[in-house]
């Protein structure tokens, strides 16, 4: 007997109160007793965040009648037995401005399913439908739907407007072409017909607003389906008033949602996001450069300070500052957009690695509990060894800007003593309780698997393309992986990586494993870097009179209003050696008053081994301390281009980076 289809509806029913109502109906529910539970974590997320403490009510209905619930642990909850179907009706509170989770007010709503679908414990697998509907009022009525879930088809008639002066109204070139649809909806849908306009960008603008913004989104609010819950909740959602925008890459419709205020060149956006999406497809796919999605949603939230993203199957949730958004045409990629097309492309190379090419422990995810793995310096770190490396193959910015980028990497990457305990291996396994949740210890416990693990890559991908004399490189071992996991649904065991990069080289690499992966030792980037003619030094810092600049080898909090509260304190440095504590504020040097935004002023007119009295408060209580203040260490790493380069070195250069 095949089992029905678990039904859901979710409304934003109080979006002043930030919550969304859902149903999750069950037509032949477990006669023992229906059990219903919420997942603790979200994939590409490795955190236990709880998302069951923002259910605020329950209850559930059978044959009309109300049917008691037993809440069995954190996240689940029971429903007496009983036959025939049965709802379970629930507000979920929506507040979490963050990619993660959900957040609803009177200017737009989204979610992830993980936060808001209830799974119907033993059902996992069965197919799903749900009822997306807009916020009840005459104020919510202009509210559009971007995601990636697939729609129940509807009938759609596009007609009982003039053409020319639709396209001339909103401002598309003479060269646009109009996507004819022609059937017949039901007046009672209320859905109004609309025009819908192809740009030589790809831009799809649709009808302009009185806001002037463009953009009419394609999904409609309605029914949508799910093969089962996995699928299910890997389709975020956002709602609202945002600009959209359309483009294609190798035939696959790409499209894109911006919320909140901004002034966005959406032909530009189309334009470069196009050149990543097509490299990265025929990346995988070189051949056949297909796509291993039917469409793509980038759903971009844009706000005065942040940045962020979580991948999905089909679609990516982006938080950014709106001033990185490019605002006019032109060719330069000015730092802030260059950030975000990074942050773009790094969720985009997600859609193979680690949605599809992925861990044998989310093999299938437990929400319910941590998945532990030791390679997500893999997924995540040669995820973001790409991102940026792509932005250059791709001619969206030059590869001086690019070895700025990698400069920058490596001296993050060797700022803190970190790096010295804990390998990326390590790191990948605590990052539920370490990576991400850090605290004022972190700098000196932990290091990152993202931005080592990007380290990681770089040595490896010159390590082969070097020993194999450009015969081979890391983006044959991705491809390699693909075939062997990705594209067939196989999860990579523990190792696999390791072993795969050795069969498709032809190298013995354990022992570069044993060092840049298991290991804590810094890696020979000087050496892998010189075989493609790039000299890597180190600037030492120097103050403004040309003297050794000293270090107090601590942070504070850095609001220049603020108190100078110290947030780190980092091993071996002066600040350790005084007694200094992080939580502490220092509140005088030498006698004189300091806040945040003059606390580093006070240390530089000092010679490298003066000691000053410091006026301390931890907690309540005033302390007094002497610093003697260090030599800075070197910290900043320099990538710079051989004068004379040897001709092999310069076309492996160009084999990695592409010929621009």
């Amino acid at each position: 007997m095949t089992a029905s289809i678990i039904r859901y509806t979710i409304v934003p029913v109080n979006p002043a109160a930030h919550l969304f109502a859902v149903t999750v109906t069950v037509s032949d529910p477990d006669p023992a007793g229906q059990c219903f539970s919420l997942p603790a974590w979200i994939p590409g997320s490795y955190m236990i965040r709880e998302f069951s403490r923002n259910i605020v009510s329950l209850a559930a209905r059978a044959r009309g009648e109300v049917l008691a619930t037993e809440k069995i642990d954190k996240a689940t909850w029971r429903c007496a037995p009983v036959s025939g179907e049965i709802t379970l009706s629930y507000e979920v509170y929506a507040w979490d401005l963050s990619v993660r989770a959900a957040h609803l007010d009177e200017t737009h709503g989204f979610f992830n399913g993980t936060s808001v679908f209830l799974l119907p414990l033993g059902r996992e697998n069965s197919a799903c439908e749900v009822d997306i509907q807009r916020p009840r009022g005459e104020r919510f009525a202009a509210w559009q739907l971007a995601t990636s879930l697939s729609q129940t088809p509807a009938l759609v008639r596009l007609g009982g407007q003039n053409v020319a002066a639709s396209l001339a109204d909103a401002g598309v070139s003479q060269k646009a072409t109009v996507i004819p649809q022609s059937s017949v909806i039901p007046a009672e849908t209320g859905i109004q017909p609309a025009v819908k306009q192809v740009n030589d960008f790809g831009l799809d603008p649709g009808l302009r607003r009185e806001d002037g913004t463009l953009g009419q989104s394609p999904k409609q609010f309605g029914l949508f389906t799910a093969a089962n819950y996995d699928e299910l909740i890997d389709h975020p959602v956002e709602m609202g008033t945002f600009s959209y925008a359309r483009f294609e890459a190798c035939g696959v419709s790409h499209h894109i949602a911006i919320t909140g205020r901004q002034r966005t060149d959406l032909a530009r956006l189309c334009a470069d996001l196009e050149k990543i999406c097509a490299y990265q497809i025929r990346l995988f796919e070189p051949e056949t450069a297909q796509a291993p999605m039917a469409e793509y949603w980038f759903l971009i939230m844009a706000v005065g300070e942040g940045y962020g993203g979580l991948e999905h199957r089909a679609s990516t949730a982006l938080i950014c500052n709106r001033d990185d958004l490019p605002r006019s045409a032109g060719t330069k990629v000015g730092k802030g957009y260059q950030r975000f097309l990074g942050l773009a492309s790094h969720e985009y190379f997600h859609t193979w690695n680690v949605k599809r090419i992925k861990p044998a422990a989310f093999v299938p995810y437990d929400l319910t509990v941590e998945s532990y793995t030791r390679q997500l310096w893999f997924f995540e770190g040669i995820t973001s060894y790409y991102d940026d490396l792509v932005l250059v193959r791709t001619g969206l910015i030059d590869p001086l800007a690019y070895k700025a980028l990698l400069a920058e990497t490596i001296s993050k990457v060797t700022a803190h003593s970190g790096r010295q305990k804990q390998s990326v291996a390590e790191s990948s396994f605590d990052a539920w309780v370490k990576y991400y949740r850090q605290d004022e210890n972190s700098p000196n416990a932990i290091v990152s698997y993202y931005q080592k693990g990007s380290m990681v890559g770089l040595a490896l991908d010159l390590a082969i393309r070097e020993r194999t004399q450009g015969a081979m490189s890391l983006d044959d071992v991705m491809r390699a992986l693909w075939l062997t996991y990705g594209r067939v649904g196989i999860g990579v065991p523990e190792g696999a990586v390791e072993s795969m990069a050795e069969t498709v080289s032809g190298l013995d690499l354990k022992a570069f494993f044993a060092v840049a992966v298991h290991g804590t030792q810094d890696l020979d980037l000087p050496t892998l870097l010189n075989h493609v003619a790039i000299d890597m030094t180190w600037k030492v810092a120097e103050s403004a009179e040309d003297a050794a600049a000293v270090s107090i080898g601590a942070k504070i909090d850095a609001a220049p209003n603020h108190d100078a509260r110290i947030t780190h304190v980092f091993d071996g440095g002066a600040a350790q050696r005084a007694g200094l504590s992080a939580g502490d504020t220092v509140v005088a040097v030498d006698g004189l008053r300091v806040v945040a935004g003059n606390f580093e002023k006070r240390f530089k007119s000092y010679p490298v081994g003066a000691t000053v009295a410091l006026t301390v408060f931890r907690r309540d209580e005033m302390m007094n301390l002497q610093l003697t203040l260090a030599a800075a260490a070197a910290e900043a790493c320099v990538l710079t281009l051989r004068a004379t380069p040897p001709a092999a070195a310069v076309a492996l250069q160009k084999a990695w980076l592409g010929s621009h």
